[in-house]
């Protein structure tokens, strides 16, 4: 396994083009070697013949309003001849290594299938809501009396920017956006319409609308204002499209205010996430202390063995424990169940329920209340 430099890079992209059957334009083909520049790519070789490759890409993710250090785990890939040899575990643990030496304190990835990645540490960070309603339930509310201006990408506007930074503070794992990923991977061929209440931007949606359908990407209402007037904005379509498809965290309130709710809708888990440095991690964590007693938390993190450790959780630090521990006082779980219940995915009672903690009650009662209550959600793709 070595890292890949420029001088593999079309090769890099003739892998991904194979193993997810597409193909770039050759206009396009310089802006993609471009964004190569960014990532940290991972390969394994045969003499001179890429054979399986991985790429880390550096962001940053919103954690109870503050952002943490994320690599994003991407375009993993291997030729067939080559598939079952252990290549796609080398990378994997090569990378997760980088990441560690190198202060990322997490990592996200889009799985192609959950169980795989489960093994090797990952676990799901968030559900989105598809939400699909018809011309019929496209019914004006009253309210939203502000303004609604539209934009392309050419005409990127800050002030989207600004209500999302001010959407994503209020969740856990949402992508830390600069200008140059909203103009590379955000917009597409996407309109945007940011809503106005007195001159200041309170939300917009991302949409596009083809062969008489509407299909909302984003929805982000920082006020109910704003909720209302991009809501009555999306009727104003209803003599250019028969149906409509939104995509909203879970918890959007919207659908409970239609005049029939009782539409078509799907929960689906989207992007994974695994904690990378469990001590770096815990010690920017914003628990809520709200006692004295000890604490001790024992991971189990195969392929990031420097995880595998036993922490103490007291008099509001977090530190590696020394020596022997009281049982008693000591919960167990891997880094998957670690992972969901920081993000916001699962609470520890879920958690132990499913006997993914180990422990006595007690202890899993008291690493509960330690726990804020924040919900977790993911837009973005890469």
């Amino acid at each position: 396994m070595v890292e890949v430099g420029e001088k593999y890079y079309r090769d890099v992209l003739a892998l991904s083009e194979y193993a997810f059957q597409y193909q770039i334009p050759e206009e396009q083909l310089q802006e993609r070697l471009k964004r190569l520049e960014s990532h940290k790519i991972f390969g394994v070789f045969d003499n001179e013949a890429l054979c399986a490759k991985l790429h880390m890409i550096p962001f940053e993710v919103f954690v109870a309003g503050k952002k943490v250090k994320m690599g994003g785990i991407a375009a993993v890939a291997t030729y067939p001849e080559h598939r079952r040899k252990g290549y796609v575990k080398e990378l994997i643990t090569s990378a997760l290594t980088y990441m560690k030496e190198n202060g990322y304190v997490v990592s996200m990835l889009h799985p192609f299938q959950v169980s795989f990645y489960r093994k090797y540490g990952w676990e799901l960070l968030s559900n989105r809501l598809i939400s699909t309603l018809k011309k019929e339930d496209l019914k004006l509310q009253m309210g939203g009396y502000g303004t609604i201006k539209r934009f392309k990408k050419e005409k990127h506007s800050q002030d989207i920017e600004e209500v999302y930074e001010k959407f994503a503070k209020k969740y856990t794992g949402m992508l830390v956006r600069d200008t140059n990923w909203w103009l590379q991977s955000v917009y597409s061929d996407l309109h945007a319409a940011v809503y106005y209440e007195n001159e200041e931007p309170t939300g917009y949606i991302l949409y596009e609308v083809k062969k008489s359908k509407m299909k909302v990407e984003e929805f982000v209402p920082l006020t109910n204002d704003a909720r209302i007037g991009l809501w009555n904005f999306i009727c104003q379509h209803d003599s250019m499209i028969n149906e409509l498809e939104m995509i909203t965290p879970v918890d959007e309130p919207l659908f409970f205010t239609l005049q029939e709710p009782r539409i078509n809708q799907q929960f689906k888990p989207y992007f994974m996430v695994r904690i990378v440095d469990v001590e770096a991690f815990l010690n920017q964590y914003p628990f809520q202390w709200n006692t004295n007693e000890e604490l001790l938390l024992k991971i189990t993190d195969p392929y990031a063995p420097w995880n595998e450790k036993t922490y103490v959780l007291k008099n509001q630090e977090v530190s590696v424990v020394q020596g022997n521990v009281n049982q008693s006082q000591t919960i167990q779980m891997s880094i998957q169940t670690l992972s969901a219940i920081l993000f916001g995915y699962k609470r520890v009672s879920e958690m132990y329920q499913l006997e993914h903690i180990l422990g006595e009650e007690k202890a899993v009662q008291q690493f509960e209340n330690i726990i804020p209550k924040q919900k977790s959600f993911f837009y973005d793709f890469f």
